[in-house]
């Protein structure tokens, strides 16, 4: 039985695409050196497993493994956590603290989601990197750890250092071996194999017979997109186990918990980012600004009318008054032609005096509103703060990013 059969079975890896079993051979080659690794994939395609496998098969398996979501800690403790304190150092640090890199040495660290360290902490980790050197949290004395670093995210690195979110070097330092996890829907054929897996496990768990696919389900889910990769396709494995009497699942009922429509959206945005997160608040800065547009098309048109239309205003543009006059609780006399324009000036007057036509009126405008990304993210994240008491966990929800994303965020506009 070859190695590669054998890391299959010992971490329960199920499939034969070569994309994943180059991926787990490079994992083993290089297992027995000490260099930086880089894993790359999207959420949810397993990259957690590379780093346990280079551990297993390295000469530092008998001593600490210790894996960190970095994206799960706050910017403010973060350095805390992977270099330690001295008492004192902070509010709340009553004693003294080893941090994960002095307790892994001589064995190995992951740090997943690494494109999400704040920019002071990537120095603090070049250094470990290069020298092996760290200095805990209010500490001016120097450490020693030998540590093997392998890291992994989601994220599109090149596009992040072009932003400034992440240091060139940490990242070519990083990145001395790269693994490349594919995606679920790149590895068509293990598609079935996992899903009988998964559905054979949680039968056991759930004391049910087995899942069984038709013909047409499995294919429907062989071409399914799957945006969530193996996570999304274990949920849905779980879910149907546990919801469905009926142990033959059709075509009918496959499309029930995988709507195939609904996932495009999710999936081009993920492409196109490079899988990065901040994806949902362009999303939701895009739709505030075409609404944003549409009023003032609405505004505009209004505006027009009484301009040219003293007396009389169209129907549709009477709507739009009526939901001005609504929407801030303004009358009708606000809104005249007189109470617009100066008593002094007739419409005619005005567009006689400055040439004045619809177009030059709409450039006007254009240049008086702001349209500024930045402006409008503050003012959504403002909003959704004031709507939540300063809950940031639920404001972060309503604005459909992470509670890392917002607290960022919280300091880049001052906020708090």
């Amino acid at each position: 039985m070859d190695n590669l059969t054998t890391i299959k079975q010992r971490f329960s890896i199920i499939g034969n695409d070569s994309g994943l079993n180059r991926a787990l051979e490079k994992a083993i080659q290089v297992a027995p050196t000490d260099i930086s690794v880089l894993v790359m994939g999207e959420s949810g395609v397993g990259k957690e497993f590379i780093p346990k496998i280079i551990h297993s098969q390295s000469a530092r398996k008998h001593n600490n493994y210790i894996a960190v979501n970095c994206g799960a800690i706050p910017e403010g403790t973060i350095d805390s956590e992977l270099f330690g304190h001295e008492k004192g150092a902070f509010t709340g640090a009553t004693t003294t603290r080893k941090g994960y890199f002095e307790v892994a040495d001589k064995g190995t660290i992951f740090l997943d989601e690494v494109g999400e360290l704040p920019l002071s902490t990537q120095v603090r980790l070049l250094r470990i990197l290069e020298s092996g050197e760290f200095m805990k949290v209010g500490s001016s004395e120097i450490q020693k750890t030998d540590v093997r670093v392998v890291a992994a995210t989601n994220v599109n690195m090149m596009s992040a250092i072009e932003k400034g979110k992440f240091r060139e070097d940490l990242y070519y330092r990083l990145n001395t071996v790269q693994i490349d996890m594919p995606a679920l829907r790149n590895r068509k054929n293990d598609i079935p194999l996992l899903f009988r897996k998964f559905s054979a496990d949680f039968a056991a768990k759930y004391r049910m017979p087995t899942l069984e696919l038709t013909p047409e389900a499995t294919q429907y889910i062989v071409n399914y997109p799957w945006p969530g990769n193996i996570r999304q396709l274990r949920n849905v494995a779980e879910e149907i186990s546990v919801v469905e009497k009926d142990r033959i699942i059709d075509l009918d009922k496959i499309q029930v918990y995988l709507p195939y429509q609904n996932t495009m959206p999710t999936l081009v945005s993920q492409e196109k980012s490079g899988g990065n997160a901040d994806h949902l608040e362009r999303e939701i800065l895009f739709k505030f600004l075409l609404e944003m547009k549409q009023d003032l098309n609405d505004l505009r048109s209004l505006t027009l009318d009484l301009i040219h239309n003293k007396e009389n205003i169209s129907t549709s543009n009477l709507d739009i008054l009526q939901r001005v006059i609504r929407e801030n609780n303004s009358t009708e006399e606000d809104f005249s032609p007189m109470k617009i324009i100066p008593k002094e000036e007739t419409p005619t007057s005005i567009v006689q005096d400055y040439d004045f036509d619809e177009h030059d009126y709409e450039e006007v405008n254009d240049t008086d509103e702001s349209l500024s990304l930045q402006d409008k993210e503050k003012e959504l994240i403002k909003k959704a703060l004031e709507k939540y008491k300063g809950k940031r966990r639920s404001a972060a929800d309503e604005l459909g990013i992470s509670e890392r994303t917002l607290y960022r965020k919280i300091k880049q506009y001052d906020l708090e």
